[in-house]
Formats: structure tokens, C-alpha cells, sequence
């Protein structure tokens, strides 16, 4: 973490820095295992069938729109919801049969950041000092350095409710690794966070991370999956790809992207969406992205020029297409209609169109 930081455990191994790329990916120690990961409430499937694993001092992204299944996966490898199927390990031990252990060697955080408003930043502090059972001796060095990474030096004794929403925040993170767990898991934690306070969070879990930290972080931020190692897109409660970021920006859509803007967002795309060559089409701000089939009879470039003057007839503006790089966000709406297409065809009982 840094030279401030209380001293690790004599039996810890050394700590794995993080590569200096996001998309570097060394050897790295399985500390979270998913196998068949299910999760049911009645006849609704939260979470269908989840494989994934995280190594020691990886930073992964758990990317996906609200009811995707995240909150629901993260509350049963943090142990606080029993699997309806399949199995999962943390830190070495099963979510199900090892629920204590599991909860003694990780750190939670949710989107509500879980402190008390009624007390002050030291109280808190020493309430999760208390709760994770940290030693009395390293209580006093644990909470100046969180106090130090939070950045609320002289406000130990102010009401939490009276701080700013990067320091709470902060202070969240804080009472989270008072007791130094190698996992942690952060549940949507920059969610209604400005912007700069969340780039500060983001290097602080670089930081851990750096200290061999095994992290996964819920977000339906999509810039913020730029920050991590790995990612890993969930919609409807499935796991549809893990990857890098540049990985998942190389995913074959299918076709070329253009943006183009035009008046009547709205209308533009569901006309598009009916014109054979064009595989979608999305608002994207003020402009519209638009995924064109190439193919050797009509070249992408030829369909996308053509659509001015096709939107023009139903009396809509537009401007000229221009060819842009899929980001992120575009891959992950295209990996979710292919997904979705794919889990109707199941449905019918037809293969993956």
C-alpha cells in the first residue's frame, strides 16, 4: 500500500505489483472460483450458471446494467447469499460449507458505502476495527492509516453525514481493509461519486491491487472497465465474455461501426433497425451508432452512405456517416444482442443464429 501502511503478517508471501498495462495478464494464483454459479428466487434465475476466476492481485470489472445479476453474484462469494447451484471458492474456501472463513478473509463494500451517519469517521472506524476483530495492538496504526488514504486528516471527529461524497467513499474503503484481507469485493462503490473522486478510488485500488489484493469491482460505468485487468460482461444473470479491454475492444461485431447524428434519435433508430443491412443501431449521446453488414455485394461504406438520404425519406436529418473504433460500451450492446438472440433461439429450440 505504501511505507505508512501497518506492517503485513510475517507468514504473508511477498506482494505481486500490478502490471503496468491494464492488459498485461502474468501467471497469476486462483483466489475467486466460480463453477456453475446459480443463484434462483422462486422462478427467477438471478445469476445463471457463472464460470469465472480471478487471480491474486487482479483487478476485474464486473460490467453490466442494473439487474444484471452483479449485486447478487458479490452477496454469494461474500457469503451472505446461499448458491441454488454450482460451487464457489474464496481465498481457498467454499462460499457454502465455509461461510466464516470465507467472511474473515475478505473485505465488502457496498454502492451505500455501509457507514453510520450518526457517528463520527473515528467511530466508525473503531466499530469495523471491532466487527473484523483486528488486533487491539494495530487498531491504533489500521485507522491512521485509513484516516491517511481517505484524505480526512483533522475531520477524524466530524459526523460521517457531514463529509463530502469522495470521503465517504474513501472512509468506505478504509473500514472495508482494516483488517488486510487479500480479497475484496466493491459492489457499484463510485455509484453517485463525482468524477474526480472516483479517478482518486480508482488509484487507490491500484494501490492495493499492487499489494497483491485480489479485487472485483461492480460498475455500469463503462469507463471505468478501462481501469481494470479484466473484465467481465453479465446481462439477465449470464456471464456473456472476460477479457481484457483491448480483447473485448478487438471483438469481432460483425460488421463496421459509424456514428452519425441526426434529429428524432429516437425515430432514426427504429427505422434503421428494420433495414436489412443494418445489424443495430444505438443513441450514443447526441449521435447514433450504427453497425453496418460488409459484405463483398454491397462494402459496409456503400450502406452507410446510403442512409441519409433513406432517413431523409421518412423526413429525418441526419449527417454523413464517419467510421469510428468500437469502444467498450459498443461491444458490450452488441455482445448483448447476440446473447439475447442466441437465448430466444434456445427458447424455440433452434441453434445460435
Amino acid at each position: 500500500m505504501s511505507a505508512s501502511s501497518p506492517p503485513e503478517p510475517s507468514s504473508a508471501k511477498p506482494p505481486a505489483p500490478l502490471p503496468s498495462s491494464p492488459d498485461a495478464q502474468p501467471a497469476r494464483e486462483s483466489v475467486v472460483v466460480t463453477r456453475g454459479l446459480t443463484k434462483r428466487f422462486g422462478k427467477f434465475t438471478a445469476v445463471d450458471r457463472l464460470d469465472l476466476t480471478i487471480g491474486k492481485g487482479e483487478v476485474v470489472g464486473f460490467i453490466g446494467p442494473n439487474g444484471a445479476g452483479k449485486s447478487t453474484t458479490i452477496r454469494m462469494l461474500c457469503a451472505l447469499l446461499t448458491p441454488s447451484a454450482g460451487a464457489a471458492t474464496v481465498a481457498g474456501y467454499d462460499v457454502a460449507s465455509e461461510p466464516e472463513s470465507v467472511r474473515a478473509h475478505i473485505g465488502y463494500m457496498s454502492q451505500k458505502f455501509s457507514l453510520y451517519d450518526d457517528l463520527t469517521c473515528r467511530e466508525n472506524l473503531q466499530f469495523f476495527a471491532g466487527i473484523y476483530r483486528v488486533p487491539r495492538a494495530l487498531i491504533g496504526e489500521r485507522m491512521r492509516f485509513a484516516i491517511a488514504m481517505a484524505g480526512i486528516e483533522g475531520r477524524e471527529d466530524a459526523l460521517v453525514r457531514t463529509l463530502a461524497g469522495g470521503w465517504r467513499q474513501r472512509l468506505a474503503l478504509g473500514c472495508a481493509i482494516l483488517h488486510r484481507p487479500p480479497v475484496l469485493f466493491l459492489d457499484e462503490p463510485t455509484s453517485g461519486v463525482e468524477p474526480q473522486a472516483r479517478r482518486r478510488f480508482w488509484d487507490l485500488i491500484h494501490q492495493l491491487a499492487g499489494d497483491g489484493v485480489t479485487v472485483l469491482v461492480s460498475t455500469h460505468y463503462m469507463d471505468e472497465a478501462e481501469y481494470c485487468n479484466r473484465i467481465a460482461l453479465i446481462d439477465a444473470g449470464r456471464l456473456i465474455t472476460v477479457g481484457s479491454p483491448s480483447e473485448l475492444r478487438g471483438e469481432q461485431l460483425g460488421g463496421r461501426l459509424f456514428e452519425l447524428g441526426c434529429a428524432s434519435l429516437g425515430e432514426a433508430v427504429a427505422l434503421l433497425r428494420t433495414m436489412p443491412a443494418v445489424h443495430d443501431a444505438a443513441i450514443f449521446g447526441d449521435k447514433l451508432h450504427v453497425l453496418v453488414a460488409d459484405t463483398g455485394d454491397t462494402p459496409a461504406a456503400s450502406v452507410a452512405a446510403a442512409l441519409p438520404a433513406r432517413l431523409a425519406q421518412a423526413g429525418i436529418e441526419a449527417s454523413t456517416p464517419q467510421p469510428i473504433r468500437p469502444g467498450l460500451e459498443d461491444v458490450f450492446v452488441q455482445l448483448v444482442s447476440r446473447e439475447n438472440r442466441r437465448a430466444v433461439s434456445e427458447r424455440m429450440g433452434g441453434g445460435a443464429p
